[in-house]
């Protein structure tokens, strides 16, 4: 029995390693059983439905079948719950599958009606604004939760930092515009190391895993993170749609997460000094960053959160000369995702909120960049230079609404 723990670089190192010294080892290891022995037919049968309903195994069960329960995965499971002060978490294959089980749960109990506040994760707007899942969305801000909520409303939907302006939300001010309607935080960016939102009254919290919980850009995983009756609501959606994370992916992601805190915190490091050499550059508009001076006007962090993460948003003004600046750019990757250990940038207008309401899309001169663990003077040896190459005159209109 481990002592109690209260610093987040200990839980992150120790949570969900319990019962591994009466094993006789000394990191989990990966059990990739698809199919469990049963102890009898009446037995079997009675352990088949209580997986299948979103219970979890008794001493002495049978697991029955990978895609109702699987032991690597509940581990990383009550790791993270431990990192987000979360009575339970579940798991599952992808980020966008975490969220759509919550959004079936949510329609299956009559409340398909969704309040989300924009901007949010490309493939979270789509999938809203699609109603593929037979959900309907009233897009507001914090301002107008209150007015939008309806009698069928299930969930109010938000990310902090958002994605990819950066720009904050108060939680608790959501939350309480909110009244009985749970508030589904995605908390991809901000990780458990800088912001907790269950702590400022959200009933859920959903992560990425692919990005700062694995952080190596080598295993893909989603999460939701909660009260225990969401959660067994969440583990009958999986165990029915199939949506189960993999045991060699938990096993990834759950040896992630504790290099999680040291890798955030040196990567909003070097993010800081990033943004704050680039501020007031002439090839730039502006650098959106929470931790800049003017970014930050209700005083978010320090109260809600603790930092201001490692992602930043450079606006070059408009769409080709972010282009010719993505791709002059040689040490950081263009491509998609973030959080990991190497630096990435993305035209998120013309890939990952391309399905965006072309109101709600994000401007063509804003690329996102996720600052790595490399030294803050290589990467601003190539921004700088490709900046050089980006600086091209004003002129007319493009593909994403914005000026070339």
């Amino acid at each position: 029995m481990l002592p109690p723990m209260s610093h987040i670089e200990t839980l992150a190192v120790h949570a969900g390693m319990d019962g591994l010294t009466e094993a006789g080892v000394h990191v989990p290891g990966i059990d990739l059983s698809t199919t469990n022995p049963l102890r009898g037919v009446e037995s079997g049968g009675e352990s088949y439905e209580n997986l299948a309903t979103g219970g979890t195994p008794e001493p002495g069960d049978s697991a029955v079948y990978q895609r109702l329960w699987q032991p690597g995965v509940a581990r990383f499971e009550s790791a993270l719950a431990a990192l987000e002060r979360a009575e339970g978490t579940v798991a599952f294959a992808t980020g966008m599958a975490a969220l759509t089980a919550t959004l079936i749960a949510t329609v299956t109990a009559g409340k398909p009606h969704i309040v989300a506040l924009r901007p949010l994760y490309g493939g979270t707007d789509h999938v809203l604004a699609s109603g593929l899942l037979r959900t309907t969305v009233t897009w507001t801000d914090l301002a107008g939760v209150t007015a939008a909520i309806r009698s069928d409303t299930g969930l109010v939907i938000l990310e902090t930092p958002a994605n990819p302006t950066l720009e904050l939300t108060d939680i608790r001010a959501v939350v309480d515009a909110a009244g009985d309607v749970p508030v589904l935080v995605d908390n991809t960016f901000a990780t458990p190391v800088l912001q907790r939102p269950i702590e400022s009254g959200a009933t859920l919290v959903l992560h990425s895993a692919t990005k700062f919980l694995g952080g190596h850009g080598d295993a893909m995983g989603g999460t939701v993170s909660g009260s225990e009756e969401w959660m067994v609501r969440l583990r009958q959606v999986r165990a029915l749609t199939g949506g189960l994370l993999t045991p060699f992916n938990a096993y990834l992601l759950h040896r992630g997460l504790r290099t999680l805190p040291v890798r955030v915190h040196a990567q909003q490091a070097t993010a800081a000094e990033v943004a704050t050499r680039l501020a007031g550059h002439p090839a730039l508009v502006r650098v959106l960053y929470p931790g800049l001076p003017g970014q930050d006007p209700q005083g978010l962090i320090g109260r809600q959160c603790s930092g201001a993460g490692s992602l930043l948003a450079l606006d070059l003004g408009g769409y080709a000369a972010a282009l010719r600046f993505t791709e002059a750019l040689g040490l950081i990757t263009h491509a998609v995702s973030l959080g990991g250990v190497d630096s990435l940038v993305q035209h998120p207008a013309s890939l990952t909120h391309r399905p965006v309401a072309p109101d709600a899309r994000p401007p063509g001169g804003i690329v996102r960049i996720s600052i790595g663990l490399e030294h803050v003077d290589d990467l601003m040896d190539d921004i700088l230079t490709a900046l050089l190459v980006a600086r091209v005159p004003v002129g007319a209109s493009n593909t994403y609404g914005a000026a070339i």
